[in-house]
C-alpha cells in the first residue's frame, strides 16, 4: 500500500515534524510505502499523488478540512487516516483516535475503513462543524503561539473578548422539518459533537446522515451566562434552540457575516448546507471488548 503522510508543522504544539519518522515507521513495519509531505496552504497536496491508496493527515481540524477540500477538488475518494496533532482535534475525537501520535498511527494501521458523513456549504466541505456568530470565528483569529501555549483554553480567552460587542443576527432557517426565524447570537451546524474540544452536540454522530443544529438566541447578558451554564450541565435552557436536518438553508438581511468551517474561513450568505452521508472513507480504530 502507498500512503501519503500529510503533516502540518504549525499544528498543535509544533511537535509533529519531530516525531514524523516514528509515525512513518509504524506503516513501514507493516510493509507499506510512505510518502511524507508537508502541507503548504495554497497548494494541493494531492498534486502528483492522485493514485495513493491512503492519505494519513497529521494535524488539527483545519488541516484535515484543507486536505478534504483539496481531495474533493480533484474528484478523488481516497481513504483517510487522522492523527490528532492540532489544538482541539474534534473530528479525530469523534472517530475514537488516541491523543498519542504513534498510537493513533497504530490504530490506523490496524483499523478498518468506514464510510462517515461530511458537510457541504456553498461548495466548501467540512468534517466537524460549520458556524457563525459569537465565539465561532475565534479559531481564525487565535495565533498559533497562543494555541501552543494554552491549548483549548486559548479559544475561551479569545472568545470572551467578543462578549463586549455581542449582537443578534436576524436569520431565516429552512430545514427538512420546516421554516423558522431567529435572532441568533451564535449558530452551530454539527457533523461531529464537539467544538474547540468542548462537547456541545451531545446526540450528534458522524455516521447518521444528519446535522445537529444549535442556535444561541439573543438574551440579556446575565440570562445568557445562566443558560450557558445550564446547557453545559445537560439542561435545555430557553435561549438554546436545537434542531436536526439533512438540508439547511439560512438567509439574513445582514451584510458581511463571517463564517467558519472547522476553524477556517467559511462561506458567504445565503447559505445552502447539505449533509453528505457517507461522503468520506475514514480508517477508524477497531472496536474492542
Amino acid at each position: 500500500m502507498r500512503i501519503l503522510l500529510l503533516y502540518n508543522v504549525a499544528a498543535g504544539r509544533g511537535t509533529v515534524e519531530d516525531r514524523l519518522d516514528e509515525v512513518a515507521d509504524v506503516f513501514r513495519r507493516r510493509g507499506h510505502e510512505v510518502v511524507p509531505r508537508g502541507i503548504v496552504f495554497g497548494e494541493n497536496p494531492f498534486d502528483g499523488c492522485e493514485t495513493v491508496d491512503m492519505a494519513v493527515v497529521a494535524g488539527g481540524d483545519g488541516t484535515l478540512n484543507y486536505t478534504v477540500n483539496r481531495m474533493k477538488e480533484k474528484g478523488l475518494d481516497i481513504v483517510l487516516g487522522v492523527i490528532p496533532a492540532g489544538t482541539a482535534n474534534d473530528f479525530a475525537g469523534a472517530v475514537g483516535m488516541s491523543g498519542s501520535l504513534v498510537e493513533a498511527a497504530e490504530q490506523i494501521a490496524d483499523g478498518r475503513e468506514r464510510r462517515l458523513d461530511c458537510g457541504w456549504v456553498n461548495g466548501l466541505y467540512f468534517v466537524n462543524v460549520f458556524s457563525f456568530g459569537l465565539f465561532t470565528t475565534t479559531s481564525q483569529h487565535t495565533s498559533d503561539d497562543i494555541k501552543h501555549r494554552f491549548g483549548k483554553l486559548a479559544y475561551i480567552f479569545e472568545g470572551l473578548k467578543e462578549l463586549r460587542s455581542k449582537h443578534g443576527l436576524a436569520l431565516h432557517f429552512s430545514t427538512d422539518e420546516g421554516e423558522f426565524d431567529s435572532n441568533a447570537l451564535m449558530t452551530l451546524i454539527f457533523n461531529g459533537e464537539t467544538a474547540g474540544g468542548f462537547r456541545i452536540a451531545r446526540d450528534a454522530s458522524v455516521c447518521d446522515g444528519m446535522f445537529d443544529g444549535l442556535i444561541l438566541e439573543n438574551r440579556n447578558f446575565f440570562s445568557l451566562c445562566r443558560d450557558i451554564i445550564i446547557f453545559q450541565r445537560g439542561g435545555n435552557p430557553k435561549s438554546v434552540r436545537k434542531f436536526r436536518s439533512r438540508n439547511i438553508r439560512i438567509t439574513s438581511s445582514a451584510a458581511n457575516i463571517p463564517t467558519d468551517v472547522d476553524g477556517q474561513k467559511g462561506a458567504e450568505f445565503p447559505l445552502d448546507i447539505r449533509c453528505v452521508a457517507g461522503g468520506l472513507r475514514v480508517v477508524c480504530p477497531e472496536q474492542r471488548g
